[in-house]
């Protein structure tokens, strides 16, 4: 994997699973992603920080 600086922007439905839902529980799996390829990107590209 490349040493450059990635961003990855995240979006939810607000009636789905809001940013005041994350901060009141902390973590939360991530369900419903059915595209492989997006799924792999996130699993294997993306890390805290």
């Amino acid at each position: 994997m490349s040493t450059r600086r990635r961003y990855w922007m995240m979006k939810s439905e607000p009636d789905a699973f809001s940013i005041d839902d994350l901060a009141r529980v902390g973590t939360e799996p991530w369900n419903g992603v059915r595209n492989y390829q997006a799924r792999n990107f996130m699993r294997d590209g993306m890390r805290v920080g």
